[in-house]
């Protein structure tokens, strides 16, 4: 913050320092009196609220629109209370909704690339009530299927996963199904707009993901990837069906393709 200096007070020594402007940021506040103070963290979510009516009326209402005040408070938690950031990402998020149209996105709009069974959400909750998203990464077939499709079919598996958690859960867990996994299966254009969803459009909604008996052909897919998943690649943890199965759910809750 600038400096400002009272012009009635006079002294050799004051006059003497030489004061240099200093740009004006954009406001953020502190994100301990945020997460903390109900009422700080709804003054902002207003803020942000009458930005986007006065600054991008022309945005979607309603849920998942410029007026949905939990939409507003969850992306100033992932922009750490900036309401410039948070205004830049969730226009971006709007208008990315808008576009591809995922409120029209429902079951027989993706019935026919979802009968591949490349991916699915589960009937149960994981062991730390998380909704599962499971995706069998043989039968994902890029030379085959329509990408646009893919498209369609991984964002509505997402809202659907989202639409399951229970009161006061946050993230979903992902499971990716890698066994029979071949050359033939990798496609980074696909990945790079699953990374887009979660970073751009729901942002810290991934909670951990599982990749299942990684073959050696995996690998060097892998290395490859990483680098452009950035702090995303943190969530993932390489594992067993034995782990899936023992460390994730019970008996009853376990997806049938993990079990013994």
């Amino acid at each position: 913050m600038a400096l400002r200096t009272c012009q009635n007070f006079a002294s050799p020594f004051v006059s003497s320092i030489k004061l240099t402007k200093k740009p004006i940021r954009n406001f953020k506040a502190p994100v301990k009196n945020c997460q903390s103070d109900p009422h700080e963290s709804r003054k902002l979510v207003l803020q942000v609220k009458e930005r986007l009516e006065k600054d991008y009326n022309s945005l979607p209402v309603g849920k998942n629109g410029r007026d949905d005040e939990d939409m507003i408070l969850w992306f100033l938690k992932d922009r750490k209370f900036s309401i410039e950031e948070s205004l830049a990402k969730l226009t971006k998020a709007i208008k990315w909704r808008q576009e591809f149209r995922v409120s029209e996105l429902n079951e027989d709009s993706v019935r026919g690339i979802a009968e591949s069974g490349k991916a699915y959400v589960h009937d149960f909750l994981d062991i730390n009530e998380r909704p599962v998203l499971i995706v069998v990464a043989s039968k994902h077939l890029p030379a085959v299927h329509d990408p646009v499709e893919d498209e369609k079919l991984c964002v509505f598996f997402i809202e659907k996963a989202l639409s399951k958690l229970p009161p006061g859960k946050e993230q979903i867990l992902g499971i990716i199904d890698l066994r029979g996994f071949g050359t033939e299966n990798a496609d980074l254009k696909f990945l790079t707009f699953l990374f887009d969803v979660f970073y751009y459009y729901h942002p810290k909604r991934l909670g951990e993901v599982l990749f299942v008996e990684a073959p050696f052909v995996f690998k060097p897919f892998w290395q490859l990837t990483k680098p452009l998943l950035k702090s995303y690649a943190s969530l993932a943890k390489f594992c067993s069906v034995e782990t899936v199965r023992k460390e994730y759910f019970t008996e009853a809750t376990v997806p049938d393709n993990f079990r013994e």
